[in-house]
């Protein structure tokens, strides 16, 4: 096991969430979190609330705080590297919350630099834990850039087996259609950078806020619910875009109709 003393920073910019307060209609007054017992309604306080495990329906035992200190983990800015391994052998589903790890101090820093040199050359990742709000999370480090990525990881047995999902047909397609499959799959190859990664989502939503904010008229648009088609319709009437147009690259399959234009409201 090796040990790298580390920083932790937050991958992901929460600027990029919209977050809301709940406010009572009248008087646009704050509302608090007022946390009642389900069965009396009774408010309570902080000191009435304990912490409890369900071994069985409507069977718990209390753990009280000086139990979780006697389970107290190891500081969160060491992470403990169990093994280097090749990247393809940990599934996807297993990847969770990106961060960003630095070295912790300047003698921690030439080590952290070997570190990251070594796992570009090697072509491996290395798997380990770290303590994360006081509970022993499963990581994977990887090189970025110029420095080390870690992924909060999953661990195996939390993630359902595929076959759960219901009607997974084992189907087998005829040479036309796998044709025409590989048509479109090759007519739409390109690099994930000219792939748009927009939150179109985030954007309409900030400039309503931005718009009620400076008092201006909202405009919202309405679209028509698509109708599903058959996958071969859509195969094929994407080919024929690609071939009228042989200087650009097919813009995708939709298993959806046309929409019709949008209608616009003011409100």
């Amino acid at each position: 096991m090796a040990l790298l003393p580390v920083r932790i920073y937050n991958a992901i910019d929460t600027g990029q969430t919209i977050s809301f307060n709940l406010l009572t209609r009248e008087g646009h007054n704050p509302v608090s979190y007022e946390k009642k017992d389900k069965v009396t309604g009774k408010p309570l306080r902080a000191e009435d609330i304990v912490k409890g495990y369900q071994y069985e329906p409507g069977q718990y035992v209390i753990v009280e705080q000086e139990d979780l200190e006697k389970v107290k983990l190891k500081s969160e800015k060491v992470v403990e590297i169990e093994g280097f391994v090749k990247s393809e052998e940990v599934h996807h589903t297993l990847f969770e919350t990106p961060y960003f790890v630095g070295p912790d101090g300047d003698i921690a820093a030439k080590t952290y630099g070997l570190l990251c040199q070594v796992l570009k050359d090697s072509g491996k990742i290395g798997v380990g834990k770290v303590v994360l709000r006081d509970r022993e999370t499963p990581v994977l480090i990887t090189p970025h850039e110029s420095g080390i990525l870690m992924y909060r990881l999953r661990y195996p047995n939390e993630v359902r087996n595929i076959n759960e999902v219901p009607q997974l047909l084992e189907v087998k397609a005829d040479k036309e259609q796998m044709k025409l499959a590989k048509t479109l799959v090759d007519s739409m190859t390109t690099k994930f950078s000219n792939i748009e990664m927009k939150d179109h989502y985030y954007d309409a939503l900030k400039a309503i806020i931005d718009a009620k904010v400076e008092g201006k008229e909202i405009v919202t648009v309405t679209e028509e619910e698509p109708k599903v088609v058959d996958i071969m319709t859509a195969l094929k009437a994407s080919i024929e875009a690609a071939k009228k147009k042989p200087m650009e690259k097919a813009k995708g399959v939709s298993l959806v109709e046309e929409k019709k234009p949008a209608r616009r409201k003011a409100s």
